[in-house]
């Protein structure tokens, strides 16, 4: 396990096994959320969420598929709004920090890549789609990629490269 510090918020974060207090961390959460753990796969994904050195209040812990080449959780944590977005799999989960609550869940075709945040957009690449949502947590837009693709934001634009066709929309509005 490892933890990453986020202004107040500390994530404790592990990949393919569960820690051994999960019992403890599930019953000390305000909220916890336990899923698929029941699978025959191996991935599961364990995150929590504590300020300080308090017991996390925030728990997730949940089978994930497709895992492994290219395929593992990530995280994103939106200090102004205290927000959270958690993928892993084709799994999307969105999390309020001030309450505890889950938000939505939403689905990354064929396997979530990664986040990233570009000023008040958060924008989600999984191996089919490119999709962004605003710091609160509301979808803007989804579009389909193919492999290989790539993009990059610029000057508030996204360009998008999906095997060698190259098109550049608004960031915020979408294609």
């Amino acid at each position: 396990m490892f933890s990453l510090a986020c202004g107040d918020f500390v994530l404790h974060c592990q990949n393919d096994g569960l820690p051994d207090l999960l019992s403890e961390f599930l019953a000390r959460a305000q909220l916890a959320e336990t899923i698929d753990l029941d699978s025959n796969e191996r991935s599961v994904a364990f995150l929590s969420v504590r300020r300080g050195a308090e017991w996390p209040f925030l728990v997730v812990a949940q089978h994930y598929y497709p895992a492994g080449y290219g395929f593992y959780p990530g995280a994103l944590q939106i200090p102004e709004t205290e927000l959270l977005f958690l993928g892993a799999g084709s799994r999307l989960l969105a999390f309020d920090l001030s309450r505890p609550a889950r938000l939505w869940e939403d689905s990354a075709d064929l396997g979530f890549w990664s986040w990233s945040r570009h000023s008040d957009t958060v924008l989600m690449a999984a191996e089919l789609e490119l999709a962004a949502w605003n710091i609160q947590g509301r979808k803007l837009w989804s579009t389909f990629v193919e492999p290989p693709w790539h993009y990059r934001v610029t000057d508030g634009r996204v360009e998008l490269d999906v095997m060698g066709k190259l098109t550049s929309f608004n960031l915020t509005s979408g294609p």
